[in-house]
């Protein structure tokens, strides 16, 4: 399952050299307490630095505070990109903690008390993380879609020539499955096919 840490790492690894390299800066030269010393970060990479945010800041915090940065960098689609991320992950987070107090709920009721039930999350938004980071055989996949009309010819090619193959991911996140669930569907059914072993790791996962 997605945690802060791994939704702040992400969004710094995504980052170019020199943006980094301007986050790193922009963290040291923040005023406000508690403040990052220099020797914590100078030459660290998005991993430590994620380490760092989060132990300065804890999870609650440094969230906000990592949007804060990037929009001091000017990187403010990252930023976006992380507050949504952050939203969503709370909201799930919501839901299970409701889920959890239903069923409890239920249980102390009797079998007269009903079941609540919620609209699952869909397999390729709940396991969006792993599946940037792990899946391949992204050629094919963009074959298929724009076979099916979820892209078009120059999306198609934005993607194709997009490296490394981690982003080249997020634009099918960003640019291909935002039109719904269809989309969704169309892209599940490609990782079936084409990482069927991923899939089946993930799945057993849930």
């Amino acid at each position: 399952m997605s945690s802060i840490k791994m939704v702040i790492r992400e969004s710094l690894e995504n980052l170019s050299v020199t943006n980094l390299a301007k986050f790193r800066a922009a963290l040291v030269d923040r005023r406000v307490a508690p403040r990052v010393a220099l020797s914590k970060v100078e030459g660290k990479d998005y991993l430590d630095i994620t380490n760092v945010l989060v132990s300065t800041f804890t999870e609650d915090g440094a969230p906000a505070v990592t949007a804060e940065l990037l929009k001091s960098i000017k990187c403010n689609d990252e930023a976006k990109e992380l507050d949504d991320e952050i939203a969503k992950l709370k909201s799930s987070a919501g839901k299970i903690a409701a889920s959890a107090a239903a069923a409890t709920a239920a249980g102390s009721a009797g079998a007269a008390g009903g079941t609540a039930h919620s609209e699952e999350e869909h397999f390729v938004d709940k396991h969006k993380l792993e599946l940037i980071e792990r899946v391949c055989n992204i050629k094919s996949i963009l074959d298929v879609l724009q076979k099916e009309k979820v892209i078009q010819s120059e999306i198609y090619e934005e993607i194709y020539h997009t490296q490394p193959n981690q982003e080249k991911m997020r634009k099918i996140y960003r640019l291909a499955l935002k039109s719904g669930k269809t989309a969704k569907d169309i892209f599940y059914e490609c990782l079936k096919k084409y990482e069927p072993r991923l899939v089946a790791d993930l799945e057993r996962s849930e």
